[in-house]
């Protein structure tokens, strides 16, 4: 389980920063 919420935490964060929007991620977390 931890690898899974390593993996969906990494492409949130990827998926923010092709955005660029960072801040997003930490709300929508």
């Amino acid at each position: 389980k931890k690898g899974y919420w390593a993996a969906l935490k990494a492409f949130s964060l990827a998926k923010s920063l092709s955005t660029g929007n960072s801040k997003s991620f930490l709300y929508k977390n």
